[in-house]
């Protein structure tokens, strides 16, 4: 990607964060029942700063089937809060025992172990209501709550999770790690696409399309996630480095070689786009974020 039409995509991804935040600002404004100490550890983790990806490809999905991003903007959000949700979890001692996020001490240890567990819930229990209060019309609204619990739960982001963290597990294979990554990444982007076709009341095609870009999309994240764990800068990640190839993490790299992993991701990458070709330059921004990709460095 030329270094114009990069910055292009960053600028354009930075407005998009920036009007997330100020909804996120919005929604996470508590009633007098919620603890403070809670409050605050809620907001400490949603509006920490972060690249947005996940509501951004709500919002922008939905303009590629022709909806503004206003009707879609809470379910951008609620898309965001049960990512966060994820995160804080999976920050966990019990899970993948980080403590540096976003370029910040992770919940747990900025707060305490209890603290994150509960915001974490809180998180998943707002998207929720988020979605079904603030989309339209009500069959629209139940569609996206089905589609975003199928996403997080068992067979989707928990699974995935749940196998990710299966050290012992037989199976070795880029197909089984592809398998885990469609679910604990690909889930929530694929799903992310799903959630702004269905508010922008899409065709079946449109859906099609936008799924297929979707799984290509999440996968090739993830690799590129593994490989800035092996070559990225701890400064510019937010996040620690090296620590998948410490703990035996099974990762892209490790089975693959960075080389390989590169044109795997370059191979999903380039699927990823043709997926999209039937929305023309609606999906522009898509096409150009999916290029990203592979270029960004944190």
């Amino acid at each position: 990607m030329h270094a114009s039409s990069s910055a292009a995509i960053q600028d354009a991804m930075a407005a998009t964060a920036r009007k997330i935040d100020s909804a996120l600002d919005q929604f996470a404004q508590f009633p007098s029942g919620c603890p403070v100490r809670l409050a605050e550890a809620i907001r400490y983790s949603l509006l920490a700063p972060g690249k947005r990806l996940r509501p951004t490809l709500v919002l922008w999905s939905a303009e590629a089937c022709g909806c503004d991003e206003g009707p879609a903007m809470a379910a951008a959000c609620a898309v965001e809060m049960v990512h966060c949700y994820s995160l804080v979890h999976d920050d966990l001692p019990a899970m993948d025992d980080d403590d540096l996020r976003r370029g910040r001490p992770t919940l747990h240890r900025a707060y305490d172990e209890a603290t994150a567990i509960l915001a974490g819930d809180a998180l998943l229990a707002l998207a929720f209501e988020v979605l079904a209060r603030h989309t339209e019309p009500p069959q629209v609204a139940v569609e996206c709550c089905a589609a975003l619990a199928i996403a997080a739960g068992a067979a989707g982001l928990v699974g995935g999770q749940a196998d990710d963290l299966d050290h012992q597990s037989a199976e070795n294979d880029l197909a089984a790690l592809e398998r885990i990554h469609e679910r604990k990444t690909g889930a929530m982007i694929q799903v992310s696409l799903r959630i702004g076709a269905l508010v922008a009341q899409a065709t079946a095609d449109q859906k099609a399309a936008l799924d297929t870009f979707g799984q290509k999309l999440g996968v090739a994240f993830q690799i590129a996630d593994d490989v800035l764990d092996v070559q990225g800068q701890e400064a510019e990640l937010g996040k620690r480095v090296g620590k998948d190839r410490a703990s035996g993490k099974r990762t892209f790299p490790a089975l693959l070689g960075v080389e390989a992993s590169l044109r795997r991701a370059q191979m999903l990458i380039d699927e990823a786009r043709a997926a999209i070709i039937c929305f023309g330059s609606k999906a522009g921004k898509l096409e150009a974020l999916a290029r990203y990709v592979l270029e960004r460095t944190h």
